[in-house]
């Protein structure tokens, strides 16, 4: 990876060991001269195999009272005497928050109640409605909720993480046709100890706007539209494309900031329906999946975000160039096995014509290590596979 100058600066990234989103972040920051530890729960993984980084530790994922995860990030922080810590996914960046107060370093994310009105998709389309931007009807899951709603349905938990949380991976949302068949699925989130929620359906394609929030406006904006998901219909994107920033988006997406109070990195997520409007869904104020799209559209974003964290004094950030594209290609693969539009070699063969060019989310020429430690890994899970028996007569 080419270095820059400022080698004082030393951030720790946390969070597991195949987020694509935090191997982007790691690769920018260091790009931009910062001297990076990861931890991940095994101390090891994809996001290991990356020659950004320059110290690996054991961080427990953020489960029971947080003791683990907090001893984790503490001993991390000791070894490594980083300047600034971020959590890779909404757990990480949700106990970072919550515990800051016994983690010995700055903590990149808003004040924990911010942190928890932006995870919390009931308070999120309340705001959003009460700002100006569009937003689905989302309530929580009651009994009358249920008995009341009318047609199809998505089924989600209201937040990804709380104290003392003992499920250990976060439950996806599901679309049904009606709230009879959701059932077992809302059954499934009780279960789990988390809060089910109703949300209306919304037909259209994703799209997203992102930034770093501070003094009251989104600096070194990128926006960007999904072509293609996996999995198939409610994942996460394969194919992406920057387009130019909406003003009157951003500029109701800012009083919603505002509103909340947040501070830092945020990805807006929206669908944007067959008339154009953009109803947002979600709010992810960490690493997220695209980040590599982000860092070659308007490079400096996460440097940015670090320095401000460290209380430097920066310059603001133009907003990202229009026309470059993302590529998932192992997902966007996956994805053209099930859809196969145009038949299946035609969607593949688009699929790699597609990837031949955009930004990976994996693959980096001069930082092999990540796509080289996913392929062994599939090896061994192949290798270990039992073998049928042979026949007998």
């Amino acid at each position: 990876m080419k270095d820059t100058t400022h080698e004082g600066r030393r951030a720790l990234v946390i969070s597991t060991s195949r987020d694509r989103g935090a191997l982007a972040a790691v690769r920018s920051l260091r790009q931009s001269g910062w001297i990076v530890g990861v931890g991940t729960p095994d101390g090891g993984g994809m996001l290991c195999a990356s020659v950004a980084v320059s110290a690996r530790h054991v961080v427990p994922r953020p489960r029971q009272d947080g003791t683990a995860f907090i001893e984790g990030v503490r001993r991390a922080v000791a070894v490594g005497s980083y300047d600034v810590v971020f959590g890779g996914g909404d757990d990480w960046m949700a106990a970072l928050a919550t515990y800051r107060d016994e983690i010995p370093t700055r903590v990149a994310h808003p004040p924990a109640d911010v942190v928890n009105a932006a995870l919390n998709k009931v308070e999120l389309s309340d705001r959003a409605n009460r700002t100006g931007l569009a937003a689905p009807r989302t309530v929580p899951a009651t009994a009358q909720a249920i008995a009341e709603w009318d047609g199809p349905v998505v089924v989600k938990c209201l937040t990804h993480w709380s104290h003392g949380q003992t499920r250990p991976h976060r439950i996806e949302a599901k679309l049904f046709p009606d709230a009879v068949s959701a059932g077992p699925q809302i059954e499934r989130i009780l279960k789990s100890g988390a809060e089910p929620i109703l949300q209306q359906p919304i037909k259209g394609h994703l799209g997203a706007l992102i930034g770093v929030f501070h003094d009251g406006h989104l600096d070194g904006r990128v926006q960007q539209v999904t072509s293609r998901l996996w999995p198939t219909p409610n994942g996460v994107s394969t194919r992406a494309e920057t387009v130019p920033v909406d003003e009157d988006l951003a500029a109701r997406a800012e009083a919603l900031l505002r509103d909340l109070g947040w501070w830092g990195l945020v990805e807006l997520q929206f669908l944007i329906d067959d008339d154009g409007a953009h109803h947002l869904i979600d709010l992810n104020g960490r690493f997220f999946g695209s980040m590599a799209l982000t860092n070659a559209a308007r490079p400096g974003l996460t440097d940015l975000w670090g320095r401000l964290v460290l209380g430097e004094k920066v310059d603001n950030l133009p907003d990202a160039a229009a026309g470059m594209r993302y590529a998932w290609t192992a997902g966007d693969l996956r994805r053209a096995s099930v859809e196969r539009r145009g038949g299946r070699i035609t969607d593949v063969v688009d699929t790699l014509r597609w990837a031949s060019q955009g930004v990976h989310s994996v693959w980096n020429l001069r930082d092999p290590g990540p796509t080289l430690h996913l392929a062994s890994a599939r090896l061994r899970r192949v290798d270990r596979k039992p073998k049928p028996a042979p026949a007998t007569t």
